[in-house]
């Protein structure tokens, strides 16, 4: 009986935190279905599961109490891990990390063994971040065929076909990032590659800007682009007519965004492993050669009482979440050994915030406000 008044208790929670859009999406993406397409469990299975699996990097005597303390978390939306943790833990299979970088090498075998990786994260359930600007410019002698090179843009748009036919788990379709250095020859081609509005379409696309750029833009100095296999200047480019160009497009498209290479790089945890050159397709995390990440949100609307923040329970939340997301680092099956090898080696989480506007809505507060 005290079970089943328990369950009650888990159901009467969901019926209060989570809207009615909230439940048809959870039904729609994240609940297990069977080979009709019929939902075979509800909000509190789904939770539960996904607490049971990441508890398990708990020790034995602790593993009950996480579960449940995981559990109180999502079931009250005051914590939510990324999708492919709600969606795959549990599986055979289970990969739980959203976000993945890949190194792409200057070679047709580096190019195409990046690609296939990438088809095997997105099938299961993550996303991933590329940087181009290894590869030779359009033009560039192939001496392997004395032909020439077709450059970054080409085997972005390689990439972008593979995803399109690719969907993330079953679920949703891939999703990427492509950066390339704002110095590399073909970056005027890699900026409007969106412009039209129909092309790349499974990718956000980043300028890689470095400070020598900054430095040549403040005092409107011409900015030399290079090659990115010696080094060597291949033209003299106007840094403002460079920026202007990044500005339009980003107007017109929404693309390319700016990376801040040696900021990133500045303040990168772990240098001796290597520099950081993209981020995840979302922007908002960046990673090593094969790296891969874990996110979480924290759900503020949650913490407001009588308009003021509670903000003991939002730092137990935030304790738990953290504690979360490590623990999956342990428990996740990695579709690459490499990223096995560098994720367990540096633990990278990240946990977000949503439902800030809410937050300032309850506590009277308007965006303008100091």
């Amino acid at each position: 009986m005290a079970r089943k008044n328990k369950k009650s208790k888990s159901r009467a929670v969901v019926e209060h935190s989570w809207t009615e859009s909230a439940k048809i999406v959870l039904k729609e993406r994240y609940l297990r279905k069977n080979e009709r397409g019929e939902a075979v469990e509800g909000p509190v299975d789904l939770f539960k599961r996904v607490a049971s699996v990441v508890a398990a990097a708990e020790s034995p005597r602790s593993r009950a109490r996480f579960s449940e303390l995981f559990f109180e978390q999502m079931i009250s939306a005051r914590f939510i891990p990324n999708s492919p943790t709600l969606m795959n833990a549990g599986k055979p299979d289970g990969q739980l990390s959203a976000c993945f970088v890949l190194p792409v090498e200057d070679s047709l075998d580096g190019i195409f063994l990046s690609l296939r990786n990438a088809a095997l994260i997105h099938q299961s359930g993550g996303g991933t971040g590329f940087s181009f600007s290894n590869l030779r410019p359009k033009g560039s002698l192939v001496r392997t065929t004395q032909g020439a090179a077709s450059g970054p843009v080409s085997f972005i748009r390689i990439f972008d076909t593979a995803t399109e036919i690719i969907k993330q788990g079953g679920v949703r379709r891939g999703a990427n990032m492509a950066v390339l250095r704002v110095d590399h020859p073909d970056v005027f081609e890699f900026i409007e590659s969106k412009r039209d509005l129909r092309s790349i379409s499974n990718f956000n696309i980043s300028v890689g800007i470095t400070e020598s750029f900054m430095d040549s833009l403040r005092v409107g100095a011409g900015f030399q682009l290079r090659r990115p296999d010696n080094g060597m200047p291949t033209q003299e480019v106007a840094s403002r007519e460079l920026f202007d160009r990044i500005v339009d497009c980003a107007w017109e498209c929404g693309d390319p965004g700016l990376l801040f290479l040696d900021r990133i790089n500045q303040f990168n945890p772990t240098p001796r492993a290597g520099k950081m050159e993209s981020t995840n397709p979302c922007g908002e995390q960046p990673l090593l050669a094969y790296e891969s990440c874990n996110l979480g949100s924290v759900n503020l609307s949650k913490f407001i009482e009588d308009r003021r923040v509670l903000w003991d329970e939002l730092g137990r939340t935030i304790d738990l979440a953290v504690r979360f997301l490590d623990n999956v680092v342990d428990v996740n099956a990695y579709p690459l050994p490499q990223s096995e090898t560098v994720t367990l080696a540096n633990r990278k989480i990240g946990l977000g915030v949503m439902g800030f506007a809410d937050l300032l809505l309850e506590l009277g507060i308007p965006y303008d406000s100091a």
